[in-house]
């Protein structure tokens, strides 16, 4: 009976070994479980966070496609930026985020395109401020009272000389300087061919005539050099747009276009009035290429203009006080040594005397017809009476004289 008891309680200690063996083993692999979750968790989280770092890099790198770079605010301090003749928006976009204004040229051509204004930038320095963004920026640009203006105006009919007095008193340049620049008219944009001529006169290439009287927008920062060649251009391109050139051509017979020029210039100098240009022009030309043979020089009779203006010209160019035709005598109407005299010589002025406007040019160009000879302004308004012969002429300069203008 104990044999059987002991024998009974050795099995159940013997399974009670086992078991426990079994437990031990079971926990071992639960502890080792634990820690491969915790590893396996670890690099889950590692895994999301590339996958996430990956997911949001690409996510910035589509919306830097479809959504335009710009800057958020109106901007901060202040900065001049120039928008030149003839840029395209794309250029004028270049030129905003060179000097920090807007963040991208994309983010400024989609706020031009959003606005039909746009195309109505105008040439000029701007004040606008940095870090702006763009709807903002062409706002700006749009404004004029944000242009920063030196309006100047050039009247009709100044000489060369006198426009670089006026030029530099506004722009606290020496005189010196634009006459340095203009010793050489093609540098500044005269082409070579407005110096030919036809009139077998000799030819003196000057800046005289080709600086045109407007109204100009000088950059604070321009130079002598870059006004003068600023006039210039603006003298083609009137020019081309009243076709200049080739109504001279076509309608003027043998008369180049710088000899219109000249014509303009007397034309100008000559007129108290606008509806008086054409008129005179024609006279000029009468006299100058016509078939009437008007003075005498001791060797035969030739083709004289006979205009007061060219003596003034040449005083004003020599520094000499000017003066009323009615007060010039016959020695200085005749002076020999003065090129530009129109007296007692033949054929036009050796350059033009002044700089003229845009109907002088017009009616040089295309003139009324008549064979008028003569003119003399008749009233204190400026207008001028014309004639073909002596006798008209005569008639005329005695009303000059009733109405006190002789």
């Amino acid at each position: 009976m104990i044999d059987e008891l002991e024998l009974a309680f050795d099995e159940r200690a013997e399974k009670g070994r086992h078991t426990r063996r079994a437990q031990r083993k079971r926990n071992k692999q639960k502890r080792g479980g634990r820690g491969r979750t915790v590893v396996a968790l670890l690099m889950t989280f590692l895994l999301l966070g590339v996958l996430g770092g990956g997911v949001w890099y690409g996510f910035d790198r589509v919306q830097g496609y479809f959504l335009t770079p710009d800057y958020d605010g109106g901007g901060k301090g202040e900065v001049q930026v120039e928008v030149e003749a003839g840029q395209s928006i794309a250029e004028i976009a270049n030129t905003l985020v060179a000097a920090g204004v807007v963040k991208s040229t994309k983010a400024f051509i989609e706020a031009a395109d959003a606005n039909s204004r746009s195309q109505n930038i105008q040439p000029g320095l701007y004040k606008v401020r940095k870090e702006m963004n763009a709807e903002s920026a062409l706002g700006l640009l749009l404004d004029l009272k944000n242009k920063v203006t030196n309006q100047f105006t050039i009247p009709e009919g100044r000489t060369a000389k006198a426009i670089f007095g006026l030029l530099s008193k506004q722009m606290k340049i020496p005189v010196k300087e634009f006459e340095t620049a203009a010793k050489d008219p093609e540098a500044l944009g005269v082409p070579d061919w407005w110096f030919n001529r036809k009139d077998n006169q000799p030819v003196k290439k000057s800046i005289e005539g080709f600086l045109f009287p407007d109204t100009y927008e000088i950059n604070p920062n321009a130079t002598a050099e870059s006004v003068l060649k600023d006039m210039v251009q603006r003298f083609l391109d009137v020019t081309t747009e009243i076709d200049f050139v080739k109504t001279v051509e076509a309608k003027r017979g043998g008369i180049s276009p710088y000899e219109a020029l000249i014509v303009a210039s007397l034309a100008q100098a000559e007129a108290g009035n606008a509806e008086d240009l054409g008129k005179i022009a024609r006279v000029a030309y009468n006299r100058a290429y016509g078939d009437v043979l008007h003075c005498e020089n001791g060797n035969g009779l030739m083709n004289c203009l006979e205009f007061d203006v060219g003596v003034n010209y040449y005083w004003e160019l020599t520094g000499q006080k000017t003066k009323a035709s009615r007060s010039m005598t016959d020695a200085e109407l005749f002076d020999k040594d003065n090129p530009y005299r129109m007296h007692g010589k033949a054929g036009l002025t050796p350059t033009p005397i002044n700089n003229p406007g845009k109907q002088a040019l017009e009616g040089a160009a295309d003139p009324p017809p008549g064979k008028w000879l003569f003119f003399v302004a008749i009233d204190k308004e400026g207008h001028s009476e014309f004639a073909e012969t002596n006798e008209e002429h005569d008639r005329n300069v005695q009303k000059a004289r009733e109405n006190g203008i002789l």
